[in-house]
């Protein structure tokens, strides 16, 4: 049997929707691949009727393919991945590569074609297609079944202008939109389940996402910046984060616990992150803050207290898993594979001079009384010039110069 050319062909559906700015986002999405397939033999990536295709280089195994593939899954932007074939335009090729395809599509009982021709130079129609294809397969596999709908396998057979392209195996990705098509945010990202988790929901609508750590130090042990390094290694596989700033923060808090009305505490030390983290985003350049909150009851999460933790800021702040519950958010998190990272207990500034009653529904005025007492230029400023920046693989993410100059 003939050796073909393996190949990743990605489907995508919201890119499709684009319009006559389709181009960019496709153009997007490719440097996206690009950038994460760098360890592997790929020989180019081309935009093709719809798709992308990934050209392998000749000799490439199935694993490697099937290892390209599960990257590739993961990238945001990208609805499905099929592995299979590069072939020439002719029924004898595409029955042969049809042949190699399902035979590498693990267990199965029951298959059907479904071919699809491009270009009307092509003289046999996509029906016809599916019959001889079909035909072929049956004798190559004639303990397997036929099954028009909801079968084991689908064949793709693709016909464009110079080649055929055939599949058996396909995944489904992670959909949405590719990272660095919607602009920048920075988001507040702790070594526990829920940032993580809002931090790649922004990345699959398109933002290049740049986190902010607040850590306990020299309060606690550095072990949380630790655990969210692990977690942005875990989003760096996807091209989901570009940096990470650590800020040391415990002595801070140390100082607001003191000066400050126990029950205020917490929405102080949040309404100082966040005065910070609107700092950083100048830097970078980003348009929005991003937590990790979804609407409860405990101190961080009422109305009240949201209301009054935003009023410290006048740029936006995203909250991407306001409505979800605990359960929703942790099968996000297994999903992206950060949970069990998260779920490992380290001291952070989270847990750093906890009040015993914190405040639930604290009134804005009272807030900013409190607040008046701190010398909240000078911490600023000392905050910032405090950070240590972490990069990560990201395609999509340039420094801009005064971020570079921070450094």
């Amino acid at each position: 049997m003939p050796e073909f050319q393996r190949i990743c062909l990605v489907h995508y559906h919201e890119i499709g929707l684009k319009g006559h700015n389709r181009s960019v986002f496709e153009k997007r999405l490719v440097k996206n691949v690009e950038g994460l397939l760098g360890d592997f033999p790929v020989v180019t990536i081309h935009r093709i009727s719809g798709r992308l295709c990934v050209f392998l280089k000749e000799g490439t195994s199935y694993q490697t393919m099937v290892d390209a593939a599960e990257i590739i899954r993961t990238v945001p932007g990208v609805a499905r991945v099929s592995s299979g074939y590069k072939c020439p335009r002719s029924l004898e090729s595409m029955g042969q590569a049809a042949i190699s395809a399902l035979g590498e599509a693990g267990e199965f009982a029951t298959f059907k074609v479904a071919a699809r021709r491009n270009h009307t130079n092509f003289e046999t129609n996509s029906m016809e297609m599916n019959r001889l294809v079909g035909a072929v397969l049956c004798e190559a596999f004639p303990e397997k079944g036929v099954k028009m709908k909801d079968p084991d396998v689908v064949v793709g057979v693709e016909v464009v202008e110079n080649a055929a392209y055939v599949y058996a195996r396909s995944v489904r990705g992670i959909g949405g939109l590719p990272v660095g098509s919607a602009g920048r945010v920075v988001c507040l990202l702790s070594s526990g389940i829920d940032s993580p988790v809002a931090c790649w929901r922004m990345a699959r609508r398109g933002a290049v996402c740049i986190g902010v750590h607040f850590s306990g130090r020299p309060q606690t042990s550095d072990a949380s910046e630790w655990l969210v390094d692990d977690i942005a290694h875990v989003l760096e596989g996807s091209g989901c984060i570009a940096r990470v700033y650590v800020v040391p923060f415990g002595d801070y808090q140390r100082e607001i616990s003191l000066l400050v009305p126990p029950s205020l505490r917490i929405i102080m030390y949040r309404r100082l992150m966040f005065k910070v983290a609107q700092q950083i985003a100048a830097r970078e350049g980003a348009g929005a803050l991003v937590t990790g909150e979804s609407l409860g009851q405990v101190a961080s999460q009422t109305l009240e207290n949201i209301r009054a933790t935003d009023a410290a800021v006048d740029m936006p702040v995203f909250r991407p898993l306001i409505g979800t519950d605990k359960i929703e958010i942790i099968d996000m998190a297994q999903q992206l594979g950060t949970f069990e990272i998260s779920s490992q207990d380290a001291p952070d500034c989270c847990t750093l001079f906890m009040p015993r009653a914190p405040e639930t529904h604290a009134k804005l005025d009272d807030v900013l009384a409190a607040e008046a007492k701190l010398p909240l230029d000078e911490w600023l400023e000392e905050l910032l010039q405090k950070v240590e920046i972490h990069d990560y693989r990201c395609a999509a993410y340039k420094p801009r110069k005064k971020a570079q100059a921070a450094q």
